[in-house]
């Protein structure tokens, strides 16, 4: 068919045509009248001046009154009340129709390009075209066609997109160019284009042979050269390895530590090492972040498997200062003294880092604190008496670093957080960073003060004197937790944060402290046991550390409270239980309900009475229990 594919100097382009047959569909009909392409949106006319297949864009011009007048138009509106459905711009409001001239944007079928494929009348023919949707502002109207990249021409017709030679472009090719279909290939100079295998290869093979040999003897002396620097570098690395890990030792006061560990007993000693810094990365998978047990109030606590398959906690201090160095090296000094059952054990220490390592014996169990107060809305796994056992665990081992280890030592930060649970809840006291140790006819000493807020003994915050007695204090705060399971600073009613220990000795005052002790405490416990505790919590919580009692007389009360709540023995138990140990005979007193009573009934020794025919019980007396504990080791 013989189509007309200009009207003066503008070029139609198919899928628009002028005559029947030249067009793809009526919505691309155009007229040409007097040299000029005309479309008509009634009841303005416009004139075509470009059309734009890759932009997909018709150039108008809006035609004037006079020459409406006279030049005739095609108007592409038909169908009725169906145009919509059929217009060839979408998306253009009243403002674009009022312009003088303007851009209008078509496509070529109001229809996404995944169900236009599916259509019969699929628009875009080439087979070297692709579709792509057409929008104007966030409003899809349709898709157009395109020639696919390295092709050119109209994607409307069959055939219509041919390849773009690329090498006729100037300057598109630093080398050889051969022009590919959608594509081209630059080889550099002294290589030609293989067409089979479709890469640039070296023109003569000696030039290949000359490469290969040159490229594998440059390989060989770049290996030699790369292997020696190597093992200089290695060399030169464990070397500045060694001078840095020396560094840090003399840094972190190794030799004071070494000639410290050597000087002690070897009782104490026998398994306390200095660790080197590759064991202890070795043991905690080079500090892996998932390996952290916790984070104290001088360093972070890592999970580690030695050598030997022990399981410890590696503490790494988190020093940036000389005084952080300091209190490494006191923790060490101090933890190298004590043997105690319910003290943390140390292992050993590494010095070779820039921060110092210290090895424990790890404690599965987790903390005091995180027992009490992980769940508020959960049972306690602490059953009343494990509470007291914890406390007089806890007690016993204070009252040894303060009167039974060979110098005395204050700890200075006892918490339920530094009281850790092993596997069988006995207790073990750590984080002796803060510590201080005194000579034995000190009663205190002047120091910054350190600690935690909550359990901070006024005396020692406002003098500056540390003594036995604010650890004491401390402990104080410990047995309020214990029963009541409220945090040192908590949350009242009102949502405000309250001081636990004002709080507590407020409500005593008031004869109202079984409002705030713990409800498991309550099931659990006699009346007689709470007050007991409560009135040892009361007396170490006094603002005069004078008026407070020694760890020592706190232990022994702890004792006494613990032996009221194990059930007596007969003699015929105990004498299976010990083979050939003598019954305590003693005066037989009826037992009273109060706590005053009992304490005085297990002070005297005392024992319910019998019949004739009585087997005796086995009740100790206080200091009957002390020598009988004094049997365990500590």
């Amino acid at each position: 068919m013989n189509c007309s594919r200009s009207c003066g100097s503008t070029n139609i382009p198919f899928p628009f045509g002028f005559e029947p047959g030249c067009y793809a569909t009526r919505r691309f009909q155009l007229n040409c009248a007097s040299n000029r392409t005309l479309i008509g949106r009634p009841p303005v006319k416009y004139e075509v001046t470009n059309i734009s297949l890759d932009d997909g864009l018709l150039y108008v011009n809006k035609l004037s009154e006079f020459e409406d007048a006279n030049m005739n138009y095609l108007s592409i509106y038909y169908g009725g009340s169906g145009y919509f459905g059929q217009q060839l711009v979408y998306g253009l409001d009243k403002s674009d129709l009022s312009e003088e001239f303007g851009v209008w944007r078509w496509s070529a079928a109001n229809l996404t390009c995944e169900n236009a494929k599916n259509d019969s009348a699929y628009a875009c023919r080439s087979a070297n075209s692709e579709c792509i949707g057409v929008t104007h502002g966030k409003l899809y109207i349709g898709y157009r066609c395109k020639c696919s990249p390295g092709f050119e021409g109209n994607p409307y017709v069959q055939n219509g997109c041919t390849d773009i030679d690329e090498c006729l472009i100037p300057n598109n090719c630093n080398g050889a160019c051969y022009n590919l279909k959608g594509s081209f290939r630059c080889c550099p100079h002294a290589t030609s284009f293989d067409p089979v295998g479709k890469q640039c290869t070296p023109d003569k093979r000696q030039n290949l042979i000359l490469g290969v040999s040159t490229g594998i003897g440059s390989g060989f002396g770049v290996l030699a050269l790369a292997l020696g620097a190597i093992v200089l570098v290695r060399r030169l690395k464990r070397g500045a390895q060694r001078k840095i890990r020396r560094a840090f030792f003399r840094k972190n006061k190794g030799l004071l530590l070494e000639q410290l560990i050597s000087s002690t007993s070897e009782s104490v000693t026998h398994s306390t090492r200095i660790f080197s810094l590759e064991e202890l990365e070795k043991a905690t998978n080079d500090f892996d972040p998932t390996r952290v047990l916790g984070h104290g109030g001088h360093g972070t606590v890592y999970k580690g498997i030695l050598s030997d398959q022990r399981v410890v906690a590696i503490k790494k201090s988190k020093m940036v200062e000389q005084s952080e160095i300091d209190q490494f090296v006191n923790e060490v000094s101090i933890l190298s003294q004590i043997i105690h059952r319910n003290v943390v054990k140390l292992f050993g220490c590494c010095l070779e880092s820039e921060v110092p390592l210290l090895v424990y014996e790890f404690i599965s169990n987790g903390t005091l604190h995180d027992l009490l107060h992980g769940d508020p809305g959960a049972k306690c796994l602490l059953t009343w008496d494990d509470r007291i056992r914890v406390a007089l665990e806890a007690a016993g081992a204070l009252a040894y670093l303060h009167s039974s280890a060979a110098m005395p030592i204050f700890h200075r930060d006892v918490k339920s957080a530094n009281i850790l649970l092993d596997e069988n809840f006995t207790t073990k006291v750590s984080d002796f960073g803060a510590s201080r140790s005194i000579s034995i006819d000190q009663t205190h000493v002047v120091t910054i003060v350190q600690g935690t807020f909550g359990y901070l003994d006024p005396e020692y915050y406002y003098t500056g004197q540390l003594t036995e007695k604010s650890d004491v204090y401390s402990f104080g705060v410990i047995l309020v937790e214990l029963l009541t399971r409220k945090k040192p600073i908590f949350l009242n009613s009102l949502g405000e944060q309250q001081n636990l220990c004002h709080y507590f000795l407020g409500r005593l005052k008031d004869e109202a402290v079984m409002d705030v002790i713990d409800s498991q405490v309550v099931e659990e416990a006699n009346q007689s046991g709470i007050d007991e505790i409560a009135s040892v919590a009361a007396m170490c919580l006094r603002t005069r550390g004078g008026q407070r009692p020694k760890m020592k007389e706190v232990e022994l009360r702890l004792q006494l409270l613990r032996a009221r709540r194990r059930p007596c023995r007969t003699r015929e138990q105990e004498l299976r239980r010990d083979g050939d140990t003598k019954p305590l005979l003693s005066t037989p007193v009826k037992p009273r309900s109060t706590s005053v009573a009992m304490a005085k009934n297990v002070e005297l020794g005392v024992v319910a009475d019998n019949p004739p025919s009585r087997t005796l019980t086995r009740c100790y007396s206080m200091e009957q229990e002390m020598a009988a504990s004094s049997e365990f080791p500590r």
